[in-house]
Order: structure tokens, then C-alpha cells, then sequence
């Protein structure tokens, strides 16, 4: 599938270029409007090309809706005019790049620039560079682990095994913070390594295994760090994910029957919801993470539909986070799962199984979209990491990321630094960033570069 250039895109009166091929033809849309009578009022035109460009999305792929509003455009001159409606762009900008909120001056230009760096995603466009973790001097980092890595539009958060996150800023690259949670009695060597990240461009949320949830505000200055939950870890267990949205909090526990899941109200930070048994066969293992560096137990993702995926080795879930944790989907994998290869953004989750078949599903019923196999994944050494964005798989393995579209799961290429092993992955649709056992940040940029 080719994608256009970024000036085809923008072409003609609001037009955009995309690739994928052409939902229809502009010819067969003229020969449409010349056999009917009358001028269409704009709000039909204006619902028809967001029909058109939807299903194009859906059927061919969201680089490829840009062509077909482009071809809608080129009717005629009243259906060249409904391309300077700010309400459509802004209607298409939600459905095919799932934004809501917007980040440039116009919904046309938002939505221009996300086709861009998905086109740019697509065929390896991007600007690589590494960022040196700071090293304090009282420990030299020797032995430490990144456990977590999150992304926001302009920040990198790292999270490590002694409880520091390191806050960057991604357009100067430079290191802004360094938070360590707040010192209590400790259980075990690792109960204050980060858990979870929840990053956006005003407030950082992280927690450690013990079950802390720390805060920060970032968006005008920084804020105190402060302890917004403390952790209770011999009655909860071991909190061993901490994911969430800008209106849940969601942990994953292991260690005490029944309490697999903690959801809290991000906004208020009252704890709404304690159950689940997902994680209960993974209890003894779940007390070995406060002394020893194991394998991954578990994941959460939350996703736009007020639900959330989890999984084990064995078992992926799909809850309701609004009616108390209800659970939508539940399946079990035969062959299990590679726990560091699951993740999920708002409409899809990666599964990859222990012998490196890896399948993008719909979150909300786990059916199955395409799958594509990690070459050699049983047999490599070292760790296998994946994750996912809106229309990309990204996995490591061997030192090398490989990259997969997920609409149809084809492979599309590697990344061309190869940074030895990696502790460490995360991606959205800007960014991948990875972070190595040296205590290296590396960063893939595929914005539009001006």
C-alpha cells in the first residue's frame, strides 16, 4: 500500500492525499451528482463524506480515507466547499485517529498532521536519538532495571527498579525531573520498583509494587511529588500493573485471592472497586516479585470504552470499568502468552503466544483482526517486548525492533539501530521509545518534520 506525499494531502480546496487506494472513483461520483437534480443541502454532503471516509478507513485503512475525501471533493464546487467545515475535520479526526482533543490551530490541520505521522510510521520516516539516564551519585545505577516506560505529546517518563521515575522533555530532549517515592518500611528488595506509569502533559501518576500511587503535577512548573494511596500489601497483595485513563486508575495484584483488580476515580482518588480472580493461580509468584526479578505476571490496559483489557500466561479479560469490574470477554490461551508482548490501545489488543504467533483483536470481544508471526521468537534469546498504537505493531527481540501494520498484519520493516538487549518498550503514534540495560533512552521521533 503507498501513501502519497504530504502536499497531496493537503491538495486542493481541504483535500487530502492518502494512500491505499481509492474507495471510489471521482469520475463514478460525477456521474453520480450529474443524474440527479437539485443541489444537495451541505449537511447531507458534509455526513456523506464523513461516511465515505469512515468506511474507507474501516475497509482499506485510515491512510487511505484522505484520498477518498479528496475524491469527494473534487465533485463539484458546493461539495469543495464542505471541506472548509471545521466540525467534519473534527468529526473524522476522532472516528479514524481516535483525537479528541486538539493540538494545532484547526481540526483540518489536526488532522493532517496525524496522517502525516502515520504515513511517516509507515514507511520508517523518523528522526532516531538516545538520551543518557542520569546517574546519581550515591548509586551508579549497577544492577538497576527500567521496569516502565510512558509516553504523553512532549514527555518520557522512565520507571526503575528502585523506585526512580525520570521525567524528560521530548522536544529539547532534555531531563527535567527525577522522582523517588516516598521512603516507609520496605518489604522485600524490590516493593518500591515502579509498576506502572500514567503519564499525560499535566500530571504524572506512578506505583510501586507495594501498592503506593504517587502524583505530580507538570504542566505549569512541578509540583511536589505526593503520595496520593497508600499501599497495603499484605491484606491487596503485590501491585504488579498500574495503567489507567484521565478518569480511572487501574491496578493488577497478585498474592491474595479475589482482590486481582483495584480501580480507582483518577479525578476524586477514591478507591471504587476491589475483586477479580484473574491473577489468583500466580499468587506465590506474585510474593516473589518483592525479592527476585521475574518474568512479567500480568497486564492491564485501560482503552476509550470505559473498559479494560488484562492477561496472564494463560487467561485475557475484558472488564467493565464504570459497572464494578464486570467482565465483558474472558479466553484462554492454549499455547499461553507472552505477558511483555501484550498491550493495547483504544480499539485493539496484542497477543502474542509462547511460540511468537502474534494476534491484533478488537477489544471489545476479542475477535480476532489479523495475526503475523515474530520469526524465530521461540528460539531467540532474551526477552521479547511488544506493544501497540493506533495502527501498528512494534516488537523486540534479538536487539532488533520489527514493526507490523495491524490492519491486515503485514510486515512492514526494522528499525535500523540495533540496541543490543532491551528492558523496556512503549509506542503511541508519535513516538517508540525503548529503554537498554545500560541505562540508555532510545527514541524514535515520526512527527512531520518542518
Amino acid at each position: 500500500m503507498s501513501t502519497s506525499s504530504s502536499e497531496e494531502v493537503e491538495g486542493g480546496d481541504g483535500g487530502g492525499g492518502g494512500g491505499g487506494g481509492d474507495f471510489e472513483g471521482p469520475s463514478s461520483r460525477r456521474r453520480m451528482m450529474r443524474s440527479s437534480n437539485g443541489v444537495w443541502p451541505e449537511p447531507f454532503v458534509e455526513a456523506l463524506a464523513f461516511q465515505v471516509a469512515a468506511d474507507t478507513s474501516l475497509i482499506v485503512g485510515r491512510l487511505a480515507a484522505a484520498q477518498a475525501l479528496f475524491n469527494v471533493f473534487q465533485v463539484c464546487s458546493t461539495w469543495r466547499a464542505v471541506s472548509r467545515s471545521e466540525l467534519l475535520w473534527q468529526n473524522l479526526t476522532r472516528r479514524i485517529w481516535s483525537v479528541g482533543d486538539l493540538a494545532h490551530n484547526t481540526w483540518r490541520e489536526e488532522f493532517v498532521y496525524r496522517h502525516r505521522t502515520a504515513s511517516n510510521f509507515r514507511s520508517r520516516r523518523c528522526v532516531y536519538s538516545s538520551i543518557h539516564i542520569p546517574i546519581d551519585d550515591n548509586n551508579n545505577n549497577d544492577g538497576l532495571s527500567c521496569r516502565r516506560l510512558a509516553l504523553s505529546d512532549h514527555h518520557l517518563a522512565a520507571g526503575f527498579s528502585d523506585g526512580a521515575v525520570h521525567l524528560f522533555h521530548l522536544p529539547s530532549r532534555l531531563h527535567l525531573s527525577t522522582f523517588f517515592p516516598h521512603y516507609r518500611d520496605r518489604i522485600g528488595r524490590f516493593s518500591s520498583s515502579v509498576s506502572g506509569i500514567i503519564l499525560s502533559d499535566i500530571r504524572l501518576v506512578f506505583a510501586t509494587l507495594d501498592g503506593d500511587i504517587h502524583l505530580t503535577v507538570i504542566d505549569v512548573g512541578i509540583t511536589p511529588l505526593r503520595r496520593a494511596y497508600m499501599g497495603d500489601v499484605v491484606n491487596d497483595g503485590v501491585l504488579v500493573d498500574f495503567t489507567g485513563s484521565n478518569r480511572w486508575w487501574v491496578g493488577l495484584y497478585a498474592g491474595v485471592p479475589g482482590r486481582a483488580f483495584h480501580i480507582w476515580n483518577s479525578e476524586t482518588e477514591e478507591l471504587v472497586f476491589i475483586g477479580g480472580t484473574l491473577t489468583d493461580p500466580e499468587a506465590v509468584i506474585g510474593w516473589h516479585l518483592l525479592t527476585e526479578m521475574t518474568d512479567l505476571i500480568g497486564r492491564v490496559r485501560v482503552t476509550s470504552h470505559e473498559n479494560a483489557v488484562a492477561c496472564t500466561s494463560l487467561r485475557v479479560i475484558v472488564f467493565d470499568l464504570a459497572n464494578q469490574g464486570i467482565v465483558l470477554v474472558e479466553q484462554e490461551w492454549r499455547r499461553g502468552i507472552t505477558v511483555a508482548s501484550f498491550d493495547a490501545n483504544n480499539e485493539s489488543t496484542l497477543i502474542t503466544d509462547s511460540r511468537g504467533t502474534a494476534s491484533v483483536r478488537r477489544v471489545v470481544d476479542l475477535e480476532e483482526i489479523c495475526r503475523f508471526t515474530i520469526t524465530g521468537a521461540s528460539q531467540q534469546r532474551g526477552r521479547i517486548l511488544g506493544c501497540v498504537n493506533g495502527g501498528y505493531g512494534v516488537v523486540f527481540g534479538g536487539g532488533v525492533i520489527k514493526v507490523w501494520e495491524i490492519e491486515h498484519g503485514g510486515y512492514l520493516y526494522s528499525f535500523r539501530e540495533r540496541i543490543g538487549e532491551c528492558n523496556a518498550l512503549t509506542a503511541d503514534d508519535s513516538y517508540v521509545a525503548a529503554c537498554s540495560p545500560d541505562g540508555i533512552l532510545h527514541l524514535w521521533d515520526f512527527r512531520p518534520q518542518h
